[in-house]
């Protein structure tokens, strides 16, 4: 079964209702460029309803401070969505001693080769590449060629991200063989914020494929 992480959360009743919907993981953004910020003095609230969903802190090349911050939160997740070197990424798995996730944005077999390189990371998501000029890594609804991902070396349990929607998400389990999906603005009617319908058609797309 295809396990599901809904991101960018913001609202402690939706973070409950997307629990009891199924959701696998939880994701919270510590970003300031993205509409989805939450506040580390937010987080504690938001983290008493995710339920038996694990919570992920998506971080942006944060400094070591930003990140013992996060990790004294609680959160046993670290999703780092910036530049991050395979050294850095190396460096925040040894300081947590907490799972680690890479995202890695796909333009090309060239960015997928790259992604290899992240060795010490527990998971790579696998994300569109943003577009020229953007003011932040992810969360723009874009999806990559997912034909790229055929005969891809995969040197880590894995997760597509990038355009997926209720609509398309069995269609792309079914074409890359994803064993996790990840969505946020694909289950937004409003900017930012998420819709319950389309959270829940989501979930139960994402788990029948």
């Amino acid at each position: 079964m295809t396990l599901v992480k809904i991101c960018g959360l913001t609202d402690p009743d939706l973070v409950r209702y997307t629990a009891q919907a199924g959701a696998d993981w939880i994701g919270f953004v510590f970003a300031e460029a993205s509409p989805r910020h939450v506040t580390e003095a937010a987080a504690a609230n938001l983290l008493m309803q995710v339920g038996s969903a694990t919570p992920v802190a998506l971080l942006v090349d944060p400094d070591d401070a930003q990140i013992d911050r996060i990790v004294a939160l609680g959160f046993p997740i670290l999703q780092l969505h910036g530049s991050e070197s395979p050294e850095r990424v190396a460096e925040v798995k040894a300081r947590t001693r907490l799972e680690i996730w890479k995202a890695v944005g796909i333009a090309d077999s060239d960015d997928l080769k790259r992604a290899e390189a992240y060795t010490a990371a527990d998971r790579l998501l696998v994300d569109a590449k943003p577009p020229k000029g953007a003011d932040r890594t992810g969360g723009h609804g874009l999806s990559f060629d997912w034909n790229l991902l055929k005969g891809w070396q995969r040197p880590a349990p894995w997760i597509l991200a990038g355009g997926l929607t209720p609509d398309n998400v069995s269609d792309a389990v079914r074409l890359t063989g994803a064993p996790a999906v990840d969505v946020s603005s694909g289950v937004e009617r409003v900017r930012g914020l998420k819709d319950r319908v389309l959270v829940k058609t989501f979930i139960d797309a994402s788990k029948n494929s």
